[in-house]
């Protein structure tokens, strides 16, 4: 069963409803509905098993920007490389293919994040301080599971509140509406409101933005199903049920617009899913601060 004894059946029917009222917005952002062409480039390269790292070096050379945001990467805490790196070629050698994809779109959604006041009380800054932390969260919680994709649970947690970026930008008057009933009401959830305005959450938002930029299947997934990562079975479930408990701690320990978020504190089949004990919860909360603050001087400079 899902999340307040809603079926799976239930949910996967009210995302099918809800895709027919997205789909019209996604057309008509054009001007965000494309990734950058280099970054399409990446991800193809990555897709196809003839590729190899000269390939990759050669579409990263046309494009400076992202070249330096690699090296600043494979530079950084986060890698502890012990000498400094200096080629393009080189990095992706030490990072691995999967770690440059994640890097190039973490790159090219970042100024997307990154624009102005929205309405009184909210910011798109505010979405972004609180996807840096969701995002640390993400790798905290990976890291205290001792699995393999760090850089890939950093990325959804980076983007997991991509469609809130797509209500902002096509539906922005309705989008304002539903900031200010939440603030005004602290018994009504962001979701709720959502769906009283849209018909629709900034998951379903999201989900039809990332397939329409061919993202992987797991990003789709946790795009589209952070709220409900229980609709998911097995291997499926893991990587949006890692990025809902680090949104649920991101909001609880603050980080950004929180208000109107409908659970600061994870559910207990979130973290029995994952074998979460509360022993690591804690020290996730407790080292949360300084991964965002790494993060944050990572993605920011």
């Amino acid at each position: 069963m899902a999340a307040s004894g809603t079926s799976k059946a239930e949910i996967e029917a009210r995302i099918t409803k809800a895709e027919k009222v997205v789909e019209p917005a996604i057309r008509e952002i054009s001007h965000i509905a494309t990734l950058p062409e280099v970054t399409t480039k990446i991800m193809d390269l990555i897709d196809d098993p003839n590729a190899t790292a000269q390939d990759l070096n050669l579409v990263i050379q046309n494009d400076p920007a992202l070249g330096a945001r690699i090296l600043k990467v494979v530079n950084s805490a986060f890698y502890g490389v012990p000498a400094q790196v200096g080629s393009i070629n080189r990095a992706i050698v030490l990072l691995g293919l999967n770690a440059i994809k994640n890097i190039a779109i973490a790159a090219s959604l970042t100024k997307l994040f990154r624009s102005g006041k929205i309405t009184e009380g909210f910011s798109a800054k505010d979405l972004w301080l609180h996807s840096i932390a969701t995002a640390a969260g993400a790798r905290l919680l990976v890291n205290e599971l001792s699995m393999g994709y760090l850089d890939e649970a950093f990325l959804a947690g980076l983007i997991h509140d991509l469609g809130l970026m797509v209500e902002i930008q096509s539906r922005r008057p309705k989008f304002i509406q539903c900031i200010e009933t939440v603030l005004a009401d602290e018994n009504i959830s962001f979701r709720e409101v959502e769906f009283k305005t849209f018909n629709a959450s900034h998951e379903d938002f999201g989900r039809v933005l990332a397939r329409s930029w061919k993202f992987p299947p797991a990003l789709v997934n946790v795009i589209g199903g952070h709220h409900e990562p229980e609709r998911f079975d097995g291997e499926e479930a893991v990587l949006p049920t890692i990025v809902a408990v680090a949104d649920c701690l991101a909001a609880k320990a603050g980080f950004g617009f929180t208000r109107g978020e409908d659970r600061t504190e994870p559910k207990a089949e979130w973290l029995e899913t994952l074998g979460l004990e509360p022993e690591a919860i804690d020290r996730v909360l407790e080292s949360l601060p300084a991964a965002y603050d790494e993060a944050s001087a990572l993605m920011n400079g």
